[in-house]
């Protein structure tokens, strides 16, 4: 079965997910195809953005339940595992990763959504942590979840397996924006290209830093963010860009 496919446009890498079938279910041939399609990614210096999004009527619907049901325990918490090196594999990503979204975005899907450093959404589009219906509390996704929203909306979601709308993902903080339908594509694609015109390398170091700062107290962060910046500004194309600001002029990069 062929997971996901791929599409390129100039520095932009557009991953879909492609078993609509199974609502794009993240079933071990998932989970494997996706992060072994990032890891080339990764070396690959002419990619600067990564889209994700899934074919048919949803984006992902988390986990495949008829395959999780038949692992012995040993089995499911190598797939718990194997997810959560997935969602580290996006955030240690040097290039930015936009989840494009539609339908529904559920447990282990809602979850891709927060891991994504950014999202975009059809404004019909549905967000929910809802394991706790069916007695599986969705306890994973709630790392993701927990670090994009405020505590009491997460804690809402994860006890009543409530869904949320586009729009209150986006007053949460989960998605960026929502958009209609037949702009979602263009309206991703202008934010990859966005994000694809600035510099790489400053791009690159940023993200990291992003997220590593984000797990440091106030004073620690401050240090390490004022190496990074010192070591950013003695980057050669750093110093074009200052140059070219300065001169009214387009970088030469």
């Amino acid at each position: 079965m062929q997971h996901i496919s791929r599409d390129d446009t100039g520095a932009v890498a557009h991953i879909a997910m492609t078993v609509p079938a199974r609502l794009n279910a993240l079933s071990d041939g998932m989970i494997a195809a996706l992060h072994s399609e990032l890891d080339g990614i990764a070396a690959d210096a002419s990619i600067k953005v990564v889209i994700i999004s899934g074919e048919g009527k949803a984006f992902c619907a988390g986990h495949n339940l008829k395959e999780m049901q038949a692992k012995d325990t040993n089995a499911l918490a190598d797939l718990f595992a194997r997810c959560a090196a997935l969602m580290a594999r996006i955030q240690s990503l040097p290039q930015p990763v936009i989840a494009q979204v539609h339908g529904i975005a559920t447990a282990a899907g809602c979850q891709l959504v927060a891991t994504c450093d950014l999202a975009i959404a059809d404004e019909a589009a549905k967000f929910g942590v809802n394991g706790v219906n069916i007695g599986l509390f969705c306890s994973t996704p709630m790392v993701a979840l927990t670090r994009n929203i405020p505590r009491k909306a997460a804690f809402e979601m994860l006890t009543t397996g409530r869904f949320i709308s586009a729009q209150e993902a986006v007053t949460f903080g989960l998605i960026n924006k929502a958009v209609p339908t037949d702009q979602l594509a263009q309206e991703t694609r202008d934010l990859a290209q966005t994000i694809a015109g600035k510099l790489q390398s400053a791009v690159k170091t940023g993200k990291s830093a992003f997220y590593t700062q984000a797990q440091m107290g106030t004073a620690d962060a401050y240090a390490y963010t004022g190496q990074i910046m010192t070591e950013n500004m003695a980057d050669a194309d750093t110093q074009e860009g200052i140059c070219a600001f300065l001169e009214k002029r387009p970088p030469n990069w």
